[in-house]
């Protein structure tokens, strides 16, 4: 059984009172007696729906899809430039052919 709220347009007193879907809305007003009691239509309780295809994000709209793609591939991309700089700068000093950067490659020494 639902709550409803009343206000009275005589007096401005405001109630809520439970009652029965079928039944019908009060018209006498508890404080002033007068019969100018209206139920007043309200935002109710919030509803939470629980399990999948209920939550507000399982329905998104095509161009937020699209934008969360793209702020996801610059973000992805900025992870893996951010990757290679770092390994870059950490002084390793091997590239990836396993040879230090200063090796010319032949076994020659110039002493």
């Amino acid at each position: 059984m639902p709550t409803y709220d009343y206000v009275c347009r005589e007096c401005e007193h405001t109630w809520e009172l439970f009652q029965s879907i079928k039944a019908n809305p009060v018209r006498k007003c508890p404080r002033c007696g007068r019969l100018r009691a209206k139920r007043v239509i309200g935002s109710g309780a919030g509803i939470i729906f629980r399990g999948s295809g209920f939550y507000e994000t399982d329905y998104r709209s095509d161009s937020y899809k699209k934008g969360a793609e793209a702020d996801k591939k610059a973000r992805d991309s900025a992870q893996t430039e951010s990757g290679k700089s770092a390994a870059d700068k950490s002084g390793s000093g091997t590239s990836e052919s396993g040879k230090s950067p200063g090796d010319s490659g032949s076994s020659s020494s110039s002493e």
